[in-house]
C-alpha cells in the first residue's frame, strides 16, 4: 500500500509515528492520499477505531487533512523560510521599494510617549494580577472601534496584527480547516496558515476589495474562516468601498458559522472610511488593529474587538502562555494614540500623494496599476523574474509578486512610502522601458 512504503502498526499511536516518519523522509510527497480507513485496518489487522484515532492525531499535528468522502491525504509541510525573508539583493546603486516598511520621517518621536510610560510605570507597578490591557489603550481602542460603527463587544491586546490573527484562528480553527483569503494578499499570513495546518482558500479581488462571487464559492466549498483587509490590503492597496461591503455583508449572512476577521493594519495611515463587515451575520468575529504602520514596526502591538466568545478564548489563552502584552509598550502607545489623536489625515495625505504620483506616471505609460490605499503600489506583469532583474539593473529593487500571490496572476509590488513624488515619474519611465511601451501585463483580476 502507499507504494513502496508500506504503512505499520497496531496502536494509533504506532500507525501515526509511522506515517509522520514516511512524511519527514520525503516518501510520503504532500498531496498522497492515504487509504481510507477500513481498508487500511483490514490491512493491519486493527479495529477501524484504531486507525481513525491515527488519523485524528495527524490530523491535529497538521500532518494530514481529512475531507469526508474525498478521504485524507498528505499535507505540504509548512515553509521554513517566511516569504518575506527571501529577499532581492539591493545594489548600492539602487532604491529599495521593497520593503514593506512606513516611512520613517512619518512616525512620531517615541521619546516623550516612553518617558510618559515609565513614569507610569515608576508611579503604579505592574504586578502579577493586573488587569490584561491598560485602561488607557482600552479606552481609546473602544472609541476607535465604536467611532467607525462596529458592534460593541470586549477588547483584546496581543503583540501585532499577525499575533492576534493566529490567537484568532486557534481559538476555532483544527488542521485541515480552510480559510478563505485575498489572493493576492499578505505574504506572512499565506505562511502562517500551512504553519497552523490550515489549509488558504484564495479569494479573488479587485481595488474595491474581494470579489463576492468569489468569496461566496470560498464558502461553498466549506471554508470556515474569513479574513478580509478592510483597507490598505498588502499587497495591492485594496479599500472596501460602501458598495462592496454590502455585497460582502450578504454573502456572509447565508453563512453564520464561519469566523470572520478584518485586518485593518492599516489604521491610522490612510483616508479612506472603514467599513465593517461584522455584524453581517457571523456569529464570530473580530476586528484588528496595529500600531506597526503609523508608530512603528517595533511597536508590536495590536488591538481587537470582538464576540464574547471568540475575544474570552483568546484572551484567556494569552494568560495560559505570554500572560500578557508588557504595559510599558501598551502605555507608550496610549501615549501616542493620545498625544495625536488624528494622525490619518497628515500621514495618509503624504502617502497618498506619493501613490497618486506615481500611479498617474504609470496611466501616461498605459501601464496598468493598483493603489487605492496604503503604502503600496501593485503592477501586473507577465513575466515577474525578468521584469525584476531589468528594474534591478535600472537601479529599482521591487518585491516579486510571487511573495503574496495563490492562483492569482503574476505582478510586482512597489512600496511607495518613502519615494518622492519628484522620482514617481524616472520610476515610470523606467518600468515602462522595461514592460514594453504599450505597458502589456497581466490584470489584477
Amino acid at each position: 500500500m502507499l507504494g513502496d512504503y508500506p504503512l505499520k502498526g497496531r496502536r494509533a499511536s504506532e500507525i501515526a509515528a509511522h506515517i509522520e516518519q514516511g512524511v519527514s523522509s520525503g516518501r510520503l510527497a504532500p498531496g498522497t492520499a492515504l487509504p481510507p480507513l477500513r481498508d487500511l485496518a483490514t490491512e493491519l489487522g486493527v479495529n477501524p477505531n484504531t486507525v481513525a484515532a491515527a488519523y485524528r492525531l495527524l490530523r491535529d499535528r497538521g500532518v494530514i487533512e481529512t475531507a469526508g468522502r474525498r478521504g485524507s491525504r498528505i499535507l505540504p509541510r509548512p515553509k521554513l523560510t517566511p516569504r518575506d525573508q527571501i529577499q532581492v539583493p539591493v545594489p548600492p546603486h539602487a532604491r529599495n521599494l521593497a520593503d514593506g516598511n512606513p516611512d520613517p520621517a512619518l512616525l512620531p518621536d517615541l521619546g516623550p510617549a516612553l518617558a510618559a510610560a515609565a513614569e507610569a510605570a515608576r508611579a503604579q507597578p505592574v504586578l502579577y494580577g493586573h488587569v490584561a490591557v491598560e485602561p488607557a489603550l482600552l479606552d481609546l481602542a473602544r472609541a476607535s472601534f465604536e467611532a467607525d460603527g462596529l458592534p460593541g463587544g470586549p477588547i483584546a491586546v496581543a503583540s501585532g496584527s499577525l499575533d492576534m490573527i493566529e490567537r484568532t484562528l486557534g481559538a476555532w480553527l483544527r488542521p485541515g480547516d480552510a480559510v478563505a483569503v485575498e489572493d493576492p494578499g499578505w505574504g506572512s499570513l499565506l505562511d502562517l496558515l500551512p504553519a497552523m495546518g490550515l489549509r488558504p482558500a484564495p479569494v479573488r479581488l479587485d481595488d474595491e476589495g474581494p470579489l463576492p462571487e468569489s468569496l461566496a464559492a470560498a464558502l461553498a466549498e466549506g471554508a470556515r474562516a474569513v479574513v478580509v483587509t478592510g483597507r490598505a490590503q498588502n499587497p495591492t492597496g485594496a479599500a472596501l468601498t460602501a458598495r462592496r461591503a454590502e455585497a460582502l455583508r450578504a454573502v456572509l449572512a447565508g453563512h453564520p458559522e464561519v469566523l470572520l476577521i478584518e485586518d485593518d493594519h492599516g489604521h491610522g495611515i490612510v483616508d479612506q472610511p472603514y467599513h465593517p463587515l461584522a455584524g453581517s451575520g457571523p456569529r464570530r468575529w473580530t476586528v484588528v488593529r496595529s500600531a506597526a504602520k503609523a508608530y512603528g514596526p517595533d511597536l508590536r502591538l495590536s488591538v481587537a474587538v470582538g464576540d464574547a466568545e471568540t475575544v474570552g478564548r483568546v484572551a484567556g489563552r494569552l494568560r495560559l502562555g505570554a500572560g500578557w502584552v508588557s504595559h510599558l509598550l501598551q502605555r507608550t502607545v496610549a501615549e501616542l494614540w493620545r498625544a495625536d489623536a488624528a494622525p490619518a489625515p497628515r500621514v495618509a495625505a503624504a502617502y497618498r500623494a506619493r501613490r497618486d504620483a506615481l500611479l498617474a506616471a504609470l496611466t501616461a505609460h498605459g501601464i496598468e496599476a493598483h493603489g487605492r490605499s496604503g503604502l503600496n503600489v501593485w503592477v501586473p506583469v507577465a513575466d515577474e523574474t525578468s521584469a525584476l532583474a531589468a528594474l534591478v539593473q535600472r537601479g529599482w529593487v521591487a518585491a516579486p509578486g510571487a511573495r503574496y500571490r495563490l492562483q492569482s496572476p503574476p505582478g510586482l509590488r512597489l512600496t511607495v512610502a518613502a519615494l518622492e513624488v519628484s522620482s514617481a515619474g524616472r520610476l515610470a519611465d523606467d518600468l515602462a522601458a522595461v514592460l514594453g511601451t504599450d505597458g502589456s501585463g497581466s490584470r489584477l483580476v
